[in-house]
């Protein structure tokens, strides 16, 4: 669930679609077809933002997501495709009518996409694990040896922090790096806070220390000619997001503490 860069060159690769798929047709058709990045047999699985455990659509867009289907009286399915890289070429490419499971609102991908309404706030973090100190400037977080995964966001928020080569540590994207901050392989890592707050929940030695960029948002991605379905989906959202409920889903899969920690990333 990586906010990936997307690439240039998707631009000249995606041939446009023929026709919308709007909300007309998804109800016609009587089932919504999400795009998702991953593997549901995957150790991991499912997400704490979209999965199919068993006949339940778990996480928190999951839930989100059946409830709207549900709204509109069609059947939620879920499309995989192998990896985030190929998410938005894959929604582009008609093979789903959104695509969902923790995609950040970039401006990169805003070029070729829409987005609904909020379902998740992020803002890039960093976290250590005790008994190791917790990183409160960027002086301190240039000192640290910091592990990110390979072809993120990430990569760059880190250097542009001013975190040397030679402290900057590139990942596999499947790494642990709670495990890597245990055993002393790095002390620090800088993560969106929807992935860093997952092993907080987990491990109570794992700190959030210094927010880096501005707050940014995760939300839902359809194609920009789909109106009528992004306008469904955001009153949807939006009422969701007036009601106890979106909290209630918040604290299930991120924990107790999320809610006070989200604030803290939007300044509030």
């Amino acid at each position: 669930m990586r906010r990936l860069a997307l690439a240039v060159a998707l631009l000249g690769t995606l041939t446009r679609p023929a026709a919308a798929r709007d909300l007309k047709e998804v109800q016609q058709r009587g089932k919504l077809l999400v795009v998702v990045a991953g593997d549901p047999a995957a150790p991991g699985a499912p997400s704490r933002f979209l999965a199919k455990k068993g006949e339940e659509f778990v996480g928190i867009e999951g839930e989100i997501l059946a409830g709207f289907a549900r709204q509109q009286k069609v059947e939620l399915q879920l499309v995989y495709v192998p990896s985030w890289d190929v998410l938005v070429s894959s929604l582009l490419q008609k093979k789903g009518d959104l695509a969902a499971g923790g995609m950040s609102n970039t401006e990169e991908r805003r070029k070729v996409i829409g987005f609904s309404a909020e379902t998740f706030p992020t803002r890039d973090v960093v976290g250590t694990r005790k008994p190791h100190r917790v990183v409160q400037t960027v002086e301190q977080l240039r000192e640290e040896q910091v592990g990110v995964a390979t072809g993120t966001s990430y990569v760059d928020a880190a250097r542009a922090a001013g975190v040397p080569a030679a402290n900057l540590k590139i990942l596999p994207d499947t790494s642990d790096v709670t495990e890597l901050m245990r055993a002393g392989t790095i002390t620090a890592t800088v993560q969106g806070v929807e992935f860093a707050l997952a092993p907080q929940q987990e491990d109570p030695n794992v700190q959030l220390g210094l927010f880096l960029g501005p707050p940014q948002s995760i939300a839902l991605g359809v194609r920009k000619e789909d109106q009528q379905l992004l306008a469904a989906l955001n009153d949807y959202i939006s009422n969701i997001r007036k009601t106890a409920t979106w909290n209630r889903l918040v604290i299930k899969y991120f924990g107790n503490r999320a809610i006070d920690v989200l604030r803290r990333a939007r300044g509030e």
